[in-house]
């Protein structure tokens, strides 16, 4: 299955999608389950993924989630987000259930508000160690009143991991998951992925 947390997803800078008989299935998603490891109620646009102590750079994730003519704001939409950490390592404490032994404490959900923004704050993760992946955030998607679903993961085009090769890999699901990230004058890195919902 594609989001498992030892196959990548990669992005392409907005080609066409690939044709709808050579996709997988939207909804085959080993794993998607763990958006519902979190209630949904109440859940704001921002989530503070918990790094108190936890080494690596500062990173602020954003985006904008649209419908599928790739305008229209999508608001209510859950994203959950979760990476390794600045080791290449999904991270454990020990006490953690469900889908959070496999893909650690650096996770968190939110719910995109009126404008279809979202916010992770977070830290930049690293890429798995003694392989060639790049380091990258997974991301599911659910939307009111539909099945949930992965994009292609985050994927930072200054990781030189992010090869020709792996650029060709992209579905694209979500539009771009290749993203450009900048560092702010605090030092922390300023990135941002806009999704485009599936249809």
């Amino acid at each position: 299955m594609r989001l498992t947390h030892l196959i990548p997803l990669a992005a392409l800078a907005i080609p066409a999608a690939l044709p709808a008989q050579s996709r997988p299935n939207l909804f085959q998603c080993e794993g998607c389950e763990a958006i519902h490891e979190h209630s949904h109620a109440g859940l704001g646009s921002t989530a503070v993924i918990p790094t108190a102590g936890e080494p690596g750079d500062r990173m602020i994730l954003v985006g904008r989630v649209v419908q599928s003519d790739g305008k229209t704001p999508a608001a209510g939409v859950v994203v959950y987000a979760y990476h390794t950490d600045a080791k290449g390592i999904y991270p454990t404490r020990g006490d953690e259930t469900g889908w959070g032994r496999r893909h650690g404490y650096l996770r968190g959900w939110t719910k995109t508000d009126a404008q279809g923004n979202y916010r992770f704050e977070t830290i930049r993760p690293g890429p798995y160690p003694g392989r060639t992946d790049p380091a990258h955030v997974h991301m599911i998607i659910k939307e009111p009143n539909r099945q949930e679903y992965w994009i292609d993961e985050v994927n930072f085009d200054d990781d030189p991991r992010v090869t020709t090769q792996v650029r060709s890999r992209a579905e694209n699901r979500g539009g771009s998951g290749i993203i450009h990230p900048v560092r702010d004058d605090r030092g922390a890195w300023q990135a941002r992925r806009d999704i485009v919902l599936e249809r």
